[in-house]
Protein backbone atom coordinates (compact mmCIF):
# COMPACT_ATOMS: atom_id res chain seq x y z
CA UNK A 1 0.00 0.00 0.00
CA UNK A 2 1.40 3.45 -0.90
CA UNK A 3 1.69 5.54 2.04
CA UNK A 4 -0.29 9.32 2.03
CA UNK A 5 1.02 11.95 0.64
CA UNK A 6 3.02 14.03 2.72
CA UNK A 7 0.96 17.25 1.53
CA UNK A 8 -1.57 16.31 4.12
CA UNK A 9 0.62 16.11 7.05
CA UNK A 10 1.87 19.27 6.20
CA UNK A 11 -1.08 21.07 6.42
CA UNK A 12 -2.34 19.65 9.86
CA UNK A 13 0.97 20.05 11.82
CA UNK A 14 2.25 22.69 9.40
CA UNK A 15 5.59 22.06 9.88
CA UNK A 16 7.64 19.08 9.43
CA UNK A 17 10.53 18.20 11.00
CA UNK A 18 13.97 16.64 9.38
CA UNK A 19 13.02 13.72 11.23
CA UNK A 20 9.55 13.23 9.60
CA UNK A 21 10.64 13.75 6.58
CA UNK A 22 14.07 11.74 6.84
CA UNK A 23 11.42 9.09 7.68
CA UNK A 24 9.00 9.65 4.65
CA UNK A 25 11.71 9.76 2.34
CA UNK A 26 12.88 6.27 3.72
CA UNK A 27 9.18 5.20 3.62
CA UNK A 28 8.98 6.67 -0.21
CA UNK A 29 12.31 4.75 -0.79
CA UNK A 30 11.03 1.32 0.63
CA UNK A 31 7.79 2.04 -1.42
CA UNK A 32 10.13 2.70 -4.30
CA UNK A 33 12.68 -0.13 -3.94
CA UNK A 34 9.04 -2.65 -3.78
CA UNK A 35 7.76 -0.93 -6.93
CA UNK A 36 11.58 -1.11 -8.65
CA UNK A 37 11.48 -4.53 -7.39
CA UNK A 38 7.47 -5.48 -8.52
CA UNK A 39 8.74 -4.02 -12.32
CA UNK A 40 12.04 -5.51 -12.52
CA UNK A 41 10.51 -9.35 -11.64
CA UNK A 42 7.35 -7.89 -13.69
CA UNK A 43 10.23 -6.98 -16.63
CA UNK A 44 12.15 -10.07 -16.02
CA UNK A 45 8.67 -12.23 -16.38
CA UNK A 46 7.94 -10.13 -19.41
CA UNK A 47 11.46 -10.68 -20.91
CA UNK A 48 11.06 -14.63 -20.71
CA UNK A 49 7.55 -14.39 -22.10
CA UNK A 50 9.16 -12.15 -25.02
CA UNK A 51 11.67 -15.18 -25.43
CA UNK A 52 9.44 -17.69 -25.73
CA UNK A 53 6.97 -15.40 -27.87
CA UNK A 54 9.81 -15.12 -29.91
CA UNK A 55 10.58 -18.46 -29.98
CA UNK A 56 7.24 -19.23 -30.55
CA UNK A 57 6.72 -17.02 -33.76
CA UNK A 58 9.93 -18.53 -35.16
CA UNK A 59 7.94 -22.00 -34.58
CA UNK A 60 5.07 -20.33 -36.19
CA UNK A 61 6.93 -18.68 -38.83
CA UNK A 62 8.43 -22.40 -39.69
CA UNK A 63 5.52 -23.81 -39.48
CA UNK A 64 3.94 -21.14 -41.93
CA UNK A 65 6.54 -21.43 -44.22
CA UNK A 66 6.10 -25.06 -44.63
CA UNK A 67 2.05 -24.91 -44.69
CA UNK A 68 3.18 -22.60 -47.64
CA UNK A 69 5.54 -24.97 -49.39
CA UNK A 70 2.30 -27.35 -48.34
CA UNK A 71 0.07 -24.87 -49.90
CA UNK A 72 2.14 -24.89 -53.47
CA UNK A 73 2.68 -28.63 -53.61
CA UNK A 74 -1.23 -28.88 -53.26
CA UNK A 75 -1.88 -26.24 -55.39
CA UNK A 76 0.77 -28.11 -57.90
CA UNK A 77 -0.57 -31.34 -56.96
CA UNK A 78 -4.12 -29.55 -58.16
CA UNK A 79 -3.18 -28.26 -61.23
CA UNK A 80 -1.96 -31.27 -62.14
CA UNK A 81 -5.15 -32.98 -61.07
CA UNK A 82 -6.80 -30.54 -63.17
CA UNK A 83 -4.52 -30.90 -66.30
CA UNK A 84 -5.03 -34.88 -66.16
CA UNK A 85 -8.74 -34.25 -65.45
CA UNK A 86 -8.91 -32.26 -68.51
CA UNK A 87 -6.92 -34.76 -70.62
CA UNK A 88 -8.91 -37.46 -69.53
CA UNK A 89 -12.18 -35.43 -70.52
CA UNK A 90 -10.61 -34.86 -73.57
CA UNK A 91 -9.35 -38.12 -74.44
CA UNK A 92 -12.94 -39.48 -73.09
CA UNK A 93 -14.63 -37.41 -75.57
CA UNK A 94 -11.96 -38.89 -78.32
CA UNK A 95 -12.43 -42.27 -77.21
CA UNK A 96 -16.76 -41.64 -77.39
CA UNK A 97 -16.06 -40.24 -80.67
CA UNK A 98 -13.92 -43.69 -81.72
CA UNK A 99 -16.24 -45.67 -80.46
CA UNK A 100 -19.26 -44.34 -81.95
CA UNK A 101 -16.79 -44.63 -85.78
CA UNK A 102 -15.91 -48.18 -84.53
CA UNK A 103 -18.80 -49.65 -83.21
CA UNK A 104 -20.07 -50.62 -86.99
CA UNK A 105 -16.29 -52.18 -87.84
CA UNK A 106 -16.66 -54.04 -84.50
CA UNK A 107 -19.47 -55.65 -85.93
CA UNK A 108 -18.18 -55.97 -89.17
CA UNK A 109 -14.97 -57.52 -87.55
CA UNK A 110 -17.14 -59.96 -85.14
CA UNK A 111 -18.86 -60.99 -87.88
CA UNK A 112 -15.47 -62.04 -89.61
CA UNK A 113 -14.04 -63.70 -86.62
CA UNK A 114 -17.38 -65.91 -86.51
CA UNK A 115 -16.43 -66.63 -90.36
CA UNK A 116 -13.26 -67.31 -89.49
CA UNK A 117 -13.35 -68.96 -86.86
CA UNK A 118 -16.31 -71.40 -88.67
CA UNK A 119 -13.34 -71.37 -91.24
CA UNK A 120 -10.63 -72.59 -88.91
CA UNK A 121 -13.01 -75.01 -87.67
CA UNK A 122 -13.32 -76.51 -90.69
CA UNK A 123 -9.45 -76.51 -91.72
CA UNK A 124 -8.48 -77.88 -88.17
CA UNK A 125 -10.76 -81.11 -89.13
CA UNK A 126 -9.25 -81.18 -92.74
CA UNK A 127 -5.97 -80.85 -90.41
CA UNK A 128 -7.33 -83.90 -88.35
CA UNK A 129 -8.13 -86.17 -91.25
CA UNK A 130 -5.18 -85.50 -93.07
CA UNK A 131 -3.31 -85.91 -89.66
CA UNK A 132 -5.04 -89.28 -90.07
CA UNK A 133 -4.04 -90.08 -93.51
CA UNK A 134 -0.69 -89.15 -93.00
CA UNK A 135 -0.49 -91.85 -90.08
CA UNK A 136 -2.25 -94.52 -91.82
CA UNK A 137 0.35 -93.76 -95.14
CA UNK A 138 3.22 -93.94 -92.71
CA UNK A 139 1.93 -97.39 -91.43
CA UNK A 140 1.25 -98.48 -94.94
CA UNK A 141 4.66 -97.53 -96.03
CA UNK A 142 6.32 -99.01 -92.98
CA UNK A 143 4.42 -102.46 -93.91
CA UNK A 144 5.45 -101.88 -97.92
CA UNK A 145 9.16 -101.37 -96.47
CA UNK A 146 9.09 -104.44 -94.23
CA UNK A 147 7.12 -106.22 -97.37
CA UNK A 148 9.92 -105.22 -99.79
CA UNK A 149 13.07 -106.31 -96.98
CA UNK A 150 11.40 -109.65 -96.59
CA UNK A 151 11.10 -110.30 -100.53
CA UNK A 152 14.18 -108.52 -101.45
CA UNK A 153 15.92 -111.43 -102.31
CA UNK A 154 13.21 -112.40 -104.54
CA UNK A 155 13.98 -109.14 -106.49
CA UNK A 156 17.47 -109.56 -106.56
CA UNK A 157 17.26 -113.24 -108.07
CA UNK A 158 14.62 -111.89 -110.79
CA UNK A 159 17.43 -109.18 -111.16
CA UNK A 160 19.91 -112.07 -111.79
CA UNK A 161 17.44 -113.84 -113.69
CA UNK A 162 16.56 -110.88 -115.89
CA UNK A 163 20.98 -110.37 -116.56
CA UNK A 164 21.21 -114.04 -116.97
CA UNK A 165 17.85 -113.87 -119.66
CA UNK A 166 20.23 -111.05 -121.35
CA UNK A 167 23.56 -112.87 -121.42
CA UNK A 168 21.36 -116.18 -123.24
CA UNK A 169 20.23 -113.57 -125.75
CA UNK A 170 23.37 -112.42 -126.25
CA UNK A 171 25.49 -116.17 -126.52
CA UNK A 172 21.72 -117.20 -128.89
CA UNK A 173 23.12 -113.46 -130.98
CA UNK A 174 26.95 -114.96 -131.01
CA UNK A 175 26.39 -118.09 -131.79
CA UNK A 176 23.63 -117.17 -134.67
CA UNK A 177 26.44 -114.84 -135.86
CA UNK A 178 29.17 -118.12 -135.72
CA UNK A 179 26.40 -120.44 -137.28
CA UNK A 180 26.13 -117.55 -139.94
CA UNK A 181 29.79 -117.43 -140.40
CA UNK A 182 30.14 -121.05 -140.66
CA UNK A 183 27.23 -120.76 -143.05
CA UNK A 184 29.44 -118.34 -145.19
CA UNK A 185 32.30 -120.35 -144.96
CA UNK A 186 30.75 -123.25 -145.90
CA UNK A 187 29.11 -121.66 -149.19
CA UNK A 188 32.80 -120.36 -149.99
CA UNK A 189 33.99 -123.72 -149.42
CA UNK A 190 31.72 -125.80 -151.73
CA UNK A 191 32.31 -122.03 -154.60
CA UNK A 192 35.40 -123.49 -154.35
CA UNK A 193 34.76 -127.32 -154.72
CA UNK A 194 32.67 -126.52 -157.57
CA UNK A 195 34.92 -123.90 -159.38
CA UNK A 196 37.52 -127.02 -158.94
CA UNK A 197 35.34 -129.35 -160.43
CA UNK A 198 34.32 -127.16 -163.22
CA UNK A 199 38.16 -126.86 -164.09
CA UNK A 200 38.53 -130.31 -164.00
CA UNK A 201 35.29 -130.91 -166.51
CA UNK A 202 37.22 -128.38 -168.39
CA UNK A 203 40.00 -130.62 -168.86
CA UNK A 204 37.62 -133.83 -169.17
CA UNK A 205 36.20 -131.85 -172.23
CA UNK A 206 39.61 -130.92 -173.73
CA UNK A 207 40.89 -134.83 -173.62
CA UNK A 208 37.28 -135.93 -174.92
CA UNK A 209 38.06 -133.15 -177.69
CA UNK A 210 41.26 -134.75 -178.83
CA UNK A 211 39.65 -138.16 -178.51
CA UNK A 212 36.84 -137.01 -180.54
CA UNK A 213 39.24 -136.03 -183.39
CA UNK A 214 39.89 -139.24 -183.53
CA UNK A 215 36.70 -141.09 -183.01
CA UNK A 216 33.32 -138.52 -183.89
CA UNK A 217 31.09 -141.11 -182.37
CA UNK A 218 33.21 -141.66 -179.24
CA UNK A 219 33.35 -137.48 -179.37
CA UNK A 220 29.25 -137.40 -179.50
CA UNK A 221 29.01 -139.70 -176.67
CA UNK A 222 31.70 -138.03 -174.76
CA UNK A 223 30.02 -135.13 -174.98
CA UNK A 224 26.73 -135.68 -173.92
CA UNK A 225 28.09 -137.81 -170.93
CA UNK A 226 30.51 -134.17 -170.10
CA UNK A 227 27.21 -132.18 -170.47
CA UNK A 228 24.97 -134.01 -168.04
CA UNK A 229 26.98 -133.65 -164.63
CA UNK A 230 27.69 -129.74 -165.24
CA UNK A 231 23.75 -129.43 -165.31
CA UNK A 232 23.65 -131.42 -161.62
CA UNK A 233 26.30 -129.47 -160.51
CA UNK A 234 25.31 -125.67 -161.67
CA UNK A 235 21.90 -126.72 -160.35
CA UNK A 236 22.68 -127.57 -156.62
CA UNK A 237 25.34 -124.20 -157.10
CA UNK A 238 22.97 -122.07 -157.70
CA UNK A 239 20.61 -123.12 -154.92
CA UNK A 240 23.10 -123.30 -152.41
CA UNK A 241 24.05 -119.66 -153.28
CA UNK A 242 20.38 -118.48 -153.22
CA UNK A 243 19.45 -120.51 -149.69
CA UNK A 244 22.02 -118.18 -148.03
CA UNK A 245 20.91 -115.13 -149.10
CA UNK A 246 17.42 -115.30 -148.38
CA UNK A 247 18.36 -116.77 -144.60
CA UNK A 248 20.32 -113.85 -144.31
CA UNK A 249 17.69 -111.48 -145.38
CA UNK A 250 15.34 -113.46 -143.09
CA UNK A 251 17.87 -113.24 -140.54
CA UNK A 252 18.26 -109.51 -140.77
CA UNK A 253 14.67 -108.70 -140.95
CA UNK A 254 14.06 -110.95 -137.82
CA UNK A 255 17.10 -109.09 -135.85
CA UNK A 256 15.63 -106.78 -133.27
CA UNK A 257 18.36 -103.66 -133.04
CA UNK A 258 18.71 -102.54 -129.33
CA UNK A 259 19.96 -98.80 -128.20
CA UNK A 260 19.50 -96.54 -125.45
CA UNK A 261 17.47 -93.61 -125.87
CA UNK A 262 19.07 -91.47 -123.59
CA UNK A 263 22.63 -91.68 -125.68
CA UNK A 264 20.99 -91.42 -128.97
CA UNK A 265 19.06 -88.32 -128.11
CA UNK A 266 22.55 -86.91 -126.85
CA UNK A 267 24.34 -87.38 -129.73
CA UNK A 268 21.46 -86.36 -132.20
CA UNK A 269 21.22 -83.05 -130.24
CA UNK A 270 24.92 -82.87 -130.12
CA UNK A 271 25.54 -83.52 -133.48
CA UNK A 272 22.53 -81.48 -134.73
CA UNK A 273 20.84 -84.49 -136.52
CA UNK A 274 17.34 -84.05 -137.09
CA UNK A 275 16.45 -87.57 -138.63
CA UNK A 276 16.62 -90.07 -136.47
CA UNK A 277 15.14 -92.70 -138.03
CA UNK A 278 17.46 -92.36 -140.94
CA UNK A 279 20.50 -92.04 -139.05
CA UNK A 280 19.65 -94.82 -137.02
CA UNK A 281 19.54 -96.92 -140.14
CA UNK A 282 23.12 -95.43 -141.21
CA UNK A 283 24.47 -96.45 -137.78
CA UNK A 284 23.63 -100.42 -138.21
CA UNK A 285 26.53 -99.68 -140.67
CA UNK A 286 28.82 -99.14 -137.97
CA UNK A 287 28.37 -102.13 -134.92
CA UNK A 288 31.49 -103.10 -135.09
CA UNK A 289 30.92 -106.29 -132.59
CA UNK A 290 27.74 -107.14 -134.71
CA UNK A 291 26.25 -107.51 -131.38
CA UNK A 292 22.66 -105.22 -132.72
CA UNK A 293 23.41 -103.11 -129.95
CA UNK A 294 24.11 -99.70 -131.13
CA UNK A 295 26.14 -98.27 -128.01
CA UNK A 296 27.72 -94.77 -127.47
CA UNK A 297 31.25 -95.32 -129.26
CA UNK A 298 29.41 -96.70 -132.20
CA UNK A 299 26.95 -94.27 -132.28
CA UNK A 300 29.72 -91.65 -132.19
CA UNK A 301 31.93 -93.32 -135.02
CA UNK A 302 27.67 -92.75 -137.11
CA UNK A 303 27.73 -89.43 -136.09
CA UNK A 304 31.22 -88.32 -137.37
CA UNK A 305 30.49 -90.12 -140.95
CA UNK A 306 27.29 -88.66 -140.89
CA UNK A 307 28.19 -84.96 -140.05
CA UNK A 308 31.07 -85.25 -142.88
CA UNK A 309 28.11 -86.70 -145.51
CA UNK A 310 26.03 -84.14 -144.00
CA UNK A 311 27.59 -81.17 -143.21
CA UNK A 312 24.92 -78.71 -143.12
CA UNK A 313 23.04 -80.28 -140.40
CA UNK A 314 25.81 -80.56 -137.95
CA UNK A 315 26.82 -78.34 -135.28
CA UNK A 316 29.67 -79.74 -134.24
CA UNK A 317 32.21 -81.96 -135.82
CA UNK A 318 34.06 -83.26 -132.57
CA UNK A 319 32.60 -86.83 -130.92
CA UNK A 320 32.65 -87.51 -127.60
CA UNK A 321 32.09 -91.11 -127.77
CA UNK A 322 35.24 -92.45 -129.46
CA UNK A 323 35.86 -94.54 -126.56
CA UNK A 324 34.09 -97.56 -125.64
CA UNK A 325 32.17 -96.17 -122.63
CA UNK A 326 28.71 -95.24 -122.26
CA UNK A 327 27.93 -92.52 -120.38
CA UNK A 328 24.53 -92.56 -120.27
CA UNK A 329 24.81 -96.48 -120.05
CA UNK A 330 22.43 -97.73 -117.08
CA UNK A 331 23.89 -98.89 -113.88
Amino acid sequence: MEAMPPVKKMSEEGTMTPEVKLKEVENRLGDETDRLRKLYAAYESQEKELIDIKAEIEVLEKEIVEREIEKEGLEGLLSQKDNRIRDLELRDAKVTKQIEHLEPELQKMEEKFSREKDRLGKVFSIAEELDNDLRLAVVELSTRDEWYVEHMSLFEELNKAIQNRYEMIETAIETERQSQHMQRAITDRMDEVIESRAAEMTLEEAESRIESEKDPADLVSDEETAEEPTEDVSAPEETETKEPAAADNVAEEDIEWNWSDSVLDGVLEKYGISDREAFIEFSKAYDKDGNYYLKGSELGAAADAWVKEHPVESNSSDSEWADDTDPWAEK
